[in-house]
């Protein structure tokens, strides 16, 4: 199954922890995702580096999935306020695959 990061960071004006506007958006992302989980077929695990003003999502699924995610508008609104990149990644099995040959 494909995984894919999804790498956000947030100017620390901007930090949920701290305003008021972005940390209501935040949150609603968050109420929503064990939903888009089961609507859209994916596994997510979202982590978060607060001193650094990071965020992190991966997910397993196909990349049609995790774009229709990254589309709904509670996705959409804290991209409002961060800058997010997609990369595709290789899980352990994956990668070990690859290390040897097979």
């Amino acid at each position: 199954m494909p995984t894919f990061l999804l790498i956000s960071r947030h100017a620390p004006e901007d930090c949920p922890i701290f305003n008021a506007k972005t940390k209501k958006m935040q949150l609603a992302a968050f109420d929503k995702m064990k939903g888009w989980e089961k609507k859209y077929k994916l596994k997510i695990v979202a982590c978060s580096v607060p001193n650094e003003h990071l965020s992190v999502m991966i997910c397993e699924g196909s990349f049609e999935d995790m774009m229709k995610v990254s589309m709904e508008p509670e996705m959409l609104a804290l991209n409002a306020f961060s800058t997010t990149e997609v990369k595709q990644a290789l899980n352990m099995e994956e990668s070990m695959r690859m290390v040897r040959g097979k």
